[in-house]
């Protein structure tokens, strides 16, 4: 009898056992944490990228300054620390939820250190202080998604853990992206920080009411510690091993495939809202806009990923949300030739269902890849691997453009360079296609 015969087939559930899932504690605990996740990303990158421009600094410096991001591809460095060290004090309340304290207090206080410097007294501070907000964010981010991954009981409650994860980082996303700017336009961009940094506070909350997980107890228990060399060892090394002896000559295309897939949603993203500055849109027009559509391209997007997954697989999903990010990345060359907020808004709704879309189909396959006794590391370096090239390449995203406003003028430029990103969805598409194929015929062999 084959393992697929052998395997009892799975139940689907009903829409009354979802709805009882979604009021289970640690689903609201997941949504603040996916909030706590979020809201630290754009304000060291892309909403510094305004607050840059609105002081009169160039694009190329803008596009240089999103660096501060690289630590959120640097992560799988300390991330074996993370998943085998407690935090000393503050590792009382478990690992978990040690890591993830110091983490959001360290957040909380280089936003904080941001809003005193200000861009006045030297651009140096201020990004060196956005570092250490990414440096304490990317942290934050290792634990948050291995607590995901060992407190879902079975890969239903996963997928519901992620989507709730996706919906709170994409909120805190649009208070970070939207929220702020109108906040600066009435009170300043240095109140704006400080807000931001008592809105760190749900993440707080959060990682106090959340329980320690116990799932991957067992397994951490029968490795050796991390001071000693057979722990050390296998703390650095046991985490790419494992991954490689499971998925064999599939890992090497997954990871490429995942390195690719959010091309064209990072390629351009120190220029969203410089772009919005030079189109003329006022702060409180942007904020306008930004919010409600944001809020509710996140939701419909999570949701219909979500389904889409269930009904047509995951990796239909996964090329679908590559098509559709290529597609909300280039509508953003229209604003060029229509400064419509009508229009505006258009494109910023499809971009925000993209963007949800392809995110959660994107947690969802990541998670799948992790095992037990590894999950902090693994997850980090997936995690990694689909940002590294993005957020290395992005910046040079100002110079692209301002070297193309040369020949073409600002607008056309920008034009240029949102289409030509939004074509970088075409190889995603295609490794996808076959990273597909070649896993069903794997499966395939083996049953």
């Amino acid at each position: 009898m084959t393992a697929t015969a052998a395997a009892p087939p799975r139940r689907k559930r009903t829409a009354m056992e979802v709805v009882r899932e979604l009021r289970q504690p640690k689903v609201a605990v997941m949504l603040a944490l996916g909030f706590a996740s979020g809201l630290p990303f754009l304000l060291s990158q892309n909403t510094l990228g305004y607050w840059l421009r609105d002081e009169g600094t160039s694009l190329k410096i803008i596009g240089f300054a999103s660096w501060a991001g690289l630590a959120y591809v640097l992560k799988p460095l300390w991330s074996p620390v993370v998943d085998r060290v407690d935090v000393p004090l503050l590792g009382r309340l478990g690992r978990r939820r040690g890591w993830m304290l110091l983490a959001q207090i360290v957040v909380a206080a280089a936003l904080i250190a941001m809003a005193v410097v200000g861009v006045k007294t030297g651009l140096t501070t201020i990004v060196a202080f956005a570092v250490v907000v990414a440096f304490a964010s990317a942290t934050q981010d290792i634990v948050i998604d291995a607590w995901r991954i060992e407190a879902a009981d079975g890969p239903d409650e996963l997928g519901l853990l992620s989507a709730a994860a996706n919906i709170g980082y994409r909120v805190a996303i649009i208070v970070a992206d939207a929220a702020i700017i109108a906040g600066a336009q009435h009170f300043g961009w240095p109140a704006s920080y400080v807000a931001m940094a008592v809105l760190m506070g749900i993440g707080v909350a959060a990682s106090l009411f959340a329980f320690e997980p116990a799932r991957a107890d067992a397994v951490m228990q029968t490795k050796a510690p991390l001071w000693t060399p057979r722990g050390f060892l296998d703390a650095v090394v046991g985490p790419f091993v494992e991954f490689f002896a499971t998925h064999k000559g599939l890992g090497l295309l997954m990871l490429v495939a995942i390195a690719a897939y959010r091309l064209p949603d990072f390629l351009m993203g120190p220029m969203y809202n410089p772009f919005y500055h030079d189109l003329g849109f006022s702060k409180d027009a942007v904020a306008a806009v930004r919010f409600p559509t944001g809020l509710f391209g996140a939701f419909v997007g999570t949701a219909a990923s979500g389904v889409f997954a269930v009904r047509f697989g995951l990796f239909r999903t996964l090329i679908t949300g590559s098509i559709l990010q290529g597609l909300g990345t280039a509508s953003f060359a229209l604003l060029t030739v229509s400064h419509d907020l009508t229009l505006f808004t258009g494109v910023m709704a499809l971009d925000q269902f993209a963007q949800s879309f392809a995110g959660v189909a994107l947690i969802a396959y990541m998670s799948s890849l992790t095992g037990l006794g590894y999950t902090a590391t693994q997850y980090a370096l997936l995690s990694s691997t689909y940002a590294f090239l993005g957020k290395f390449l992005k910046g040079f995203s100002g110079q692209v453009v301002d070297g193309l406003s040369h020949t073409q003028g600002l607008m056309g430029a920008y034009a240029t360079a949102w289409i030509g990103t939004g074509l970088t969805a075409i190889p995603p598409i295609l490794l996808m296609l076959l990273l597909a194929h070649r896993t069903r015929r794997t499966s395939t062999t083996t049953t």
